[in-house]
């Protein structure tokens, strides 16, 4: 086989393994050379949990050259959301030897997709207005005003075309709500027949995750820019397609986003009727749900703890999980009831889960979404998500991680402030777990 789609391979492995939840890579079976990336936007940056998408073309001679990288999140060619990705999809990397850069900084063998990827992560940053060369070391006056107009207007795009037109492309959604065809059921614009949005799960699961972090953002936005305020211009963008030119209208994003949310609920609830159908064909995914289930409740009554797993309705697309508080945790006493849904196309769709009983947790939202993450070797294997929802929950000295921050509050009171703060979220945590056992018997 050729070595350098051996290489290829083995990269492509080692991120989809790996513990990096801001980095996703894909490709289709029959062609390892082209390559999708996805970078979700780092934490307290204006690109903040916008998902960004970029093809990677490997040619012939890897690792000996660098691939070609596009950014393809550009609004149809028409925003560049950095002095460096250009709206036509141009990066300007030292890496990828589109850019000069300073001696060592150019593409050697023994760098690889992740370095790339992590490269123009690092441009996403919290001021990228100095990412433009010659503007380093701008503190003048102007430049910080510049700078400040710069962020506000990244952070609007960021929401609208990075987030939200791309989940309503998936959800089928015009901006007002009303229904379209999906985007897997339009023309893709490459040269397949069969339409490739290898994130399109991906991205839903972790729109649930961060939404309420989009709308702490547009409600701080507000106070911070008029309706219908127009973009100010940088010095380094050309007064053509290169630019990010418009106006800023954050009662309609939260409008939209409030929609999306709504369709995503809706969504879940249509697997329990889809699952249904499944059952009645004896599919192949309600077969292996059921026996899974029958295994995972086996297990679950020979374990340490009396956790309880059942079907609602006799549905194997739809486990309710009753989950009791260990002893001698902040959880001790509870009684939860925590949903798991399942599509009908799952593993390739992942399960849903939501705590039905309210907690308050840094890893609960406040809609009782769970932010967990399941082996990666394991998505197909219901007792690795249960293990992990269950270990995540119990983690009593949790590393700070921002890109699992789904419960802003909560997140700030655990890691933002003192003990004084994070005294605080333990009571908090305490009074929901003595509350659980009321809702329960109610």
């Amino acid at each position: 086989m050729d070595q350098s789609i051996i290489r290829i391979s083995k990269e492509l492995s080692d991120i989809q393994k790996g513990t990096d939840l801001a980095i996703a890579v894909a490709c289709r079976d029959i062609d390892v050379r082209n390559v999708r990336a996805l970078i979700i936007g780092p934490h307290e940056t204006p690109y903040e949990f916008g998902f960004f998408e970029f093809a990677v073309r490997f040619n012939k001679d890897y690792p000996s050259k660098a691939p070609c990288v596009q950014c393809i999140t550009t609004n149809g060619g028409l925003c560049r959301f950095n002095p460096n990705i250009y709206s036509n999809g141009k990066i300007c990397l030292s890496i990828l030897g589109t850019w000069r850069g300073e001696r060592g900084e150019e593409w050697s063998s023994a760098q690889g997709l992740e370095s790339i990827l992590l490269s123009i992560q690092s441009l996403l940053s919290s001021n990228p207005y100095e990412n433009e060369p010659g503007f380093e070391d701008a503190n003048e006056e102007s430049d910080k005003r510049l700078q400040k107009a710069y962020v506000q207007k990244i952070r609007h795009e960021a929401l609208r075309i990075s987030v939200i037109q791309r989940l309503e492309g998936y959800l089928g959604l015009s901006p007002d709500g009303s229904s379209l065809k999906k985007d897997d059921e339009m023309d893709e614009p490459d040269d397949s027949d069969v339409p490739f949005h290898p994130f399109k799960d991906l991205i839903k699961q972790r729109f649930l995750w961060y939404y309420q972090s989009y709308l702490s953002a547009i409600e701080k936005s507000k106070s911070e820019v008029q309706a219908q305020q127009p973009f100010v211009r940088m010095p380094f963008e050309a007064p053509n397609n290169n630019t990010m030119d418009g106006r800023f209208n954050y009662p309609e994003l939260e409008r939209r986003l409030r929609n999306i949310k709504a369709a995503l609920d809706a969504e879940t609830k249509q697997w329990t009727d889809e699952g249904l159908a499944a059952i009645a064909k004896e599919s192949t995914v309600s077969v292996n749900l059921q026996h899974q289930f029958d295994q995972v409740s086996a297990s679950l009554k020979r374990g340490d703890m009396p956790h309880v797993v059942n079907l609602e309705d006799g549905n194997p697309f739809v486990w309710i999980l009753t989950y009791f508080g260990r002893p001698m945790t902040n959880l001790d006493g509870g009684l939860f009831r925590i949903r798991m849904s399942f599509s009908p196309r799952f593993p390739d769709e992942q399960p849903r889960v939501r705590f039905e009983t309210k907690v308050f947790h840094q890893h609960v939202a406040e809609d009782g979404t769970a932010c967990y993450t399941p082996n990666p070797l394991k998505r197909e294997d219901i007792k690795s998500h249960i293990d992990a929802v269950i270990a995540t929950l119990e983690d009593d000295d949790p590393a700070y991680d921002p890109r699992k921050i789904v419960n802003p509050e909560a997140t700030r009171m655990y890691w933002g402030g003192g003990q004084a703060d994070k005294k605080l979220y333990n009571r908090r945590l305490r009074r929901s777990v003595q509350e659980s056992m009321e809702d329960m018997a109610e």
